[in-house]
């Protein structure tokens, strides 16, 4: 695998969260910032070191956007 994909969404009560397409992985933050470390930490801890995809992509949802 060399590329995953996390789905952003804004969290009903605050922040953000974000949930790995075909994996496993799930994580929250309070600042997208915050959830960028988040994503990056899950997915080290979720692949055997030197298995984890050397791309992660973070798609926002239309609601991070403030539309939907």
């Amino acid at each position: 695998m060399n590329e995953i994909f996390f789905l952003v969404e804004e969290a009903p009560e605050g922040g953000y969260t974000a949930r790995a397409l075909g994996e496993a992985i799930f994580t929250e933050a309070d600042s997208l910032d915050e959830l960028h470390t988040n994503v990056r930490d899950a997915v080290r801890c979720h692949f055997e070191e030197g298995k984890a995809p050397k791309v992660v992509c973070l798609k926002p949802a239309l609601k991070v956007f403030g539309r939907g």
